[in-house]
């Protein structure tokens, strides 16, 4: 069983991820964590590459969204 602080620090970041998904910031670092735990024979994408396909992901595909 995690000691109160432990818990207390888990559940802080999982709130500050669930904020971030929110509003729409990506998580680099949970990526990272899952491609190398689920997929390590594939190289995971560049923070660069990474930020690029989750705002097209978002914003892109060529219909508006808004009016």
């Amino acid at each position: 069983m995690l000691d109160p602080l432990n818990k207390m620090g888990q559940m802080g970041r999982y709130l500050g991820q669930s904020l971030r998904l929110m509003v729409g910031l990506p998580d680099y670092q949970t990526y990272v964590a899952h491609m190398e735990s689920t997929h390590p024979d594939r190289e995971p994408m560049s923070y660069e590459e990474f930020f690029r396909e989750r705002q097209e992901a978002r914003y892109g595909g060529g219909q508006g969204k808004c009016c």
